[in-house]
Order: structure tokens, then sequence, then C-alpha cells
């Protein structure tokens, strides 16, 4: 049996499965909250999983490796770094009072707390999930182009069809179950193929000397892990470090599973134990890129990880990589496109809906509708990388400072919600239109910093709310 023949077997049985339990899991989904958020029934064992599951997709395993290969372990400010230091920020200070609101998505908050127009503002924003599903679609259509010669248009559209369908059958209730399986198969996947990269590169003198013949071979400027030597580098590794880690906070995907846990201790507990989880697992991306540094031809700089396994691992282990690969990607897919389509349905359609109109039916049309456009979005062109950063940072200045001194802080209207989102949004996008600007710190840093100051001022100039 030829690897091609394997790998087609394997995709299937792996499709097969994950349609299976989305099969299982339907009957769980008979309303809007079953659909959006899993009844709030999740224990730890899946709500850790899938919060895990949800962001350790492309941006770590593909792009970020992608990233590695080309300029070293600076690369990992963002992911994984910045991504599992979200997690962990989350759990210690947000997953708790947030819980005990009882929302269906985030920006139910900023409507409950702000007004109607800081609830249409923050859900406008979640368009960069587009990218951030763009991101994975394009790490798919990589894995398909390397092992099965697919075009990348026709990887991209049949990784989203896959990801729509067992969204759509279950909800959060068959994304958690599917993202539970295939973090499974990663972690299996991944340590099996460090182990073997690594001992290839030692010979018969096991993983240690494999780990120092992988330093020998390196360029001595790729393991730096912060540099230091220019302020410039060191700011923007410092603005990766933040847009991964603060832009994040304010994610609508991370506390639609947060509201989607049991209690709000499971929901704490899953977030420091995903975080964790997440910066352990992703070491082995990064050893990987640095690898493929190693062993690639010089003019490979693109899907590194897929045409690292096609030239080192056996047949057997290629099907478990890929297999490791598309796990990842997928379980990040699907939670985006369940996460852009609950805002939607639930925030920017539903007030404008007749009353007993059946919500659980309209978030399955903007399920489909998430993935066409995203689809468009994946047709662009840009790297998955940039598509990956860019859905950050938009993130970073107006949500996470709203969501920051809502929650904390008693001053602040509607005015100040709005103005603050609007300025956050409008300074990202302006570097994101104008790549050329330069303020002498990067832009995400400056648009943090004016939207926090005028949301103070503009709180401080009104009366404090009575006691």
């Amino acid at each position: 049996m030829t690897v091609a023949t394997g790998l087609a077997v394997a995709l299937a049985v792996y499709l097969a499965l994950m349609f299976g339990l989305a099969l299982f899991v339907r009957d769980k989904v008979n309303d809007e909250e079953d659909f959006l958020v899993a009844g709030r029934r999740l224990p730890l064992s899946l709500a850790w999983a899938t919060l895990f599951a949800t962001w350790f997709g492309a941006g770590t395993l593909l792009a970020s490796a992608d990233e590695i290969r080309a300029i070293g372990l600076r690369a990992v400010a963002m992911e994984p770094l910045g991504a599992g230091l979200c997690l962990v920020l989350a759990g210690l200070f947000f997953a708790r009072p947030l819980w005990r609101l009882k929302l269906l998505t985030l920006a139910d908050f900023y409507r409950d707390r702000f007004g109607r127009r800081a609830e249409v503002w923050f859900a406008l924003g979640t368009v960069t999930y587009f990218g951030w599903i763009a991101a994975q679609l394009v790490g798919v259509a990589g894995i398909m182009e390397v092992f099965f010669g697919w075009p990348l248009w026709a990887g991209i559209v049949g990784a989203a069809v896959v990801a729509m369908v067992y969204t759509l059958l279950g909800g959060m209730w068959s994304v958690t179950l599917t993202d539970a399986a295939q973090i499974a198969i990663l972690i299996v996947g991944l340590v099996v193929v460090v182990f073997n990269v690594l001992e290839g590169l030692g010979g018969d003198a096991g993983l240690g000397a494999g780990l120092s013949a992988l330093v020998d071979r390196v360029p001595a400027d790729h393991l730096v892990l912060v540099p230091t030597d220019r302020l410039g580098e060191l700011f923007d590794w410092i603005n990766l470090l933040v847009i991964g880690s603060l832009g994040n906070l304010a994610g609508a995907d991370l506390m639609q599973r947060v509201f989607s846990s049991k209690s709000e201790k499971v929901a704490q507990q899953a977030c420091l134990f995903a975080g964790a989880a997440y910066v352990v697992v992703g070491v082995a991306p990064a050893v990987l890129g640095l690898a493929a540094q190693a062993l690639l031809p010089a003019e490979v700089d693109t899907a590194v990880l897929p045409r690292l396994a096609a030239q080192v691992l056996s047949p057997g282990l290629v099907v478990l990589f890929v297999l490791a690969l598309l796990s990842a990607v997928l379980s990040t897919l699907d939670s985006a496109i369940l996460t852009a389509a609950s805002v939607f349905a639930h925030n920017v359609l539903g007030p404008h809906l007749k009353p007993g109109t059946a919500m659980m039916k309209v978030t399955q049309a903007c399920v489909v509708a998430t993935t066409v456009v995203s689809v468009a979005f994946a047709f662009a062109g840009e790297s998955a990388f940039s598509l990956l950063e860019g859905s950050y940072a938009l993130t970073l200045a107006g949500p996470f400072v709203v969501l920051v001194f809502g929650l904390f802080w008693r001053r602040g209207d509607e005015r100040a919600a709005v103005t603050s989102l609007v300025l956050g949004y409008a300074i990202t996008l302006a570097e994101m239109i104008w790549p050329d600007i330069d303020l002498g710190v990067p832009v995400p840093l400056v648009a943090l910093a004016v939207s926090a100051l005028v949301y103070v001022a503009l709180s401080l100039a009104r009366p404090a709310p009575p006691a």
C-alpha cells in the first residue's frame, strides 16, 4: 500500500469518526442555549480540551513553524507563548466573573454593561474571525497539496465543507466532542514525530545527541528566544507577545467555552489547564520548525512541517502525522466558525427578528454564511501567519480595553465604550491599510494605549454612578 493510499484510507476513517461523534450528540441539542454553549453542561475534561483545541491549530503548528523556519525561536512570542499566557490570564482573572453572568456570547456582556451600540460594535469586530478561519483553511490546503497533490482551492473548499457540516449537526456539543478526540490524536502524533526526528538526527546516540545535533546545525541567531540586541526587534517581539496574550482575552471563542462550562470553578480550571498544556505541547512545533531549518532545502519556506514529515518519516508515521495536523487545524476551524456565526446570529440579527423566531436555525444559517465568507478570505492569497496576526491585532485595542474596564471598574458608559472600540479598530485597521506607518513603536500597542486613555478620560468626565 502506498503512502497516498494509506492516507486516503486513514482520512476516510478519521472523517467517519468525526461525523459519528457529531451525530452521537445531536440529540442533546434542542434550543439555542444547547447549540451555542452546550447547555452550560461541559465537565472539566471536555471544557479544557475544547479550549486547547480551539487555538492549537494552523497558527501553532503550521504558520508559526514556517515562521520559526524563517526567523527562529523569536517567532514563538505569539504562538505558543502569547496564546498560552492568554489562557492562564483568562483563568486567573476573567473566567469566574464572566461565567456568573450566564451569557450566551461575549457580545452580550457589552450589551448588558454598556448598551446596544457597544454590542453592535463588538459584534462587528468579530469579522476578524474570517481571517482566523482563513488561516486554518490555508493550513489544511497546504497539507493536502503536499500529500495528495490537491490544488490549493480544493483543499480550502474541502476543509470548509467538512468543518461546516459537523458544526451544523450539533453546535457546541459536536464541536466539543470532536475537539476532545482530535487533541488526543494530535498529542500522540506530535510526540511520535518529534521523537523520530530527533532520533534520526542523533543516530544511534539517542534523543540527547539528536537535540545537540539540531542546535549545531541551526544558525545561532535562530536559537535566540528574546531578541535584545536591537531595540526595534525587541519592540516587535513584545508586540507579538502582547497581541497573542492580551488580544485574545476579548476573544469570543475563548469566552464561549468559558460560558459552556458547568460551573465557574470548572471554567477557571479549564483555562489554566489548557494554558499550561498549550505552552508544553507548543514546544513540539518549535522543535520541528528548527528541524526544518536544518533538514529542508533553503528554498522551502511554506508548509515546512508536511514537507519535513514526507522527507524523514516512515510511511506509517507520515499517516499519523498528517492526521495529527488535520486534527489540530479542524478543531480550531469548527470552533471559530461556530463562534463567529453565534455572534452574528444572536447579537447582530437576533434583535431585529420577530419574537418566536427559531434562533438555532438562524445560527445554522450563519454557520453557512461564515464559512463561505472565510473561504473568500482564504483565496485572498495572504500567508497563514499574516492572516493570523491580523485577526489577533484587531481585538487587542478596543475590545480588550472595554472588557477589562467594564468588568472591573464601575465608571464608564456607552459613550466611553463605543469611542474606545471605534478608535481601537480604526488605528489597527489604518496599519493594515498603510503598513508603512512608522510611529516608533508597534501600532497595535499605540492603539491599545489610545483606546485605554480615551475610555478613562470619557469615564472621568461623567459623574460616578451611584453606589
